[in-house]
């Protein structure tokens, strides 16, 4: 059984910095993919940055270098480190066991309860 517990989230003002946390079950970050998915108000849940098995990352768009995904393998942990935020980052964060077919991303059924990130301007 999957287990996926995310925390960090908070508020903060635009350009400012969180760094949030997912703690998994077992070893699975190193047996799966690992990703970070958030969904704001109003929009579909969409994926921000991945991390593959082999540790490639992948990134939104969006979130091209201001975010940078991360493991502790040690600790069964990804990371999210936020930064420059921005006030259409508000949503909340969920992470996520994606799988990756050719060079599309997939979520599994495998999720987070959810940390809430806001961002004011």
């Amino acid at each position: 059984q999957v287990q996926l517990v995310e925390s960090g989230g908070g508020l903060v003002q635009a350009g400012g910095s969180l760094r949030l946390s997912c703690v998994a079950s077992g070893s699975i970050i190193t047996t799966k993919h690992m990703g970070w998915y958030r969904q704001g108000p109003g929009n579909e849940r969409e994926l921000v940055a991945a991390i593959t098995r082999a540790g490639t990352t992948n990134y939104a768009d969006s979130v091209k270098g201001r975010f940078t995904i991360s493991r502790d393998t040690a600790r069964n942990t990804v990371y999210l480190q936020m930064n420059n935020l921005r006030p259409e980052d508000t949503a909340v964060y969920y992470c996520n066991t994606p799988r990756l077919f050719d060079t599309t991303w997939y979520a599994s059924d495998y999720w987070g309860q959810g940390t809430q990130v806001t961002v004011s301007s």
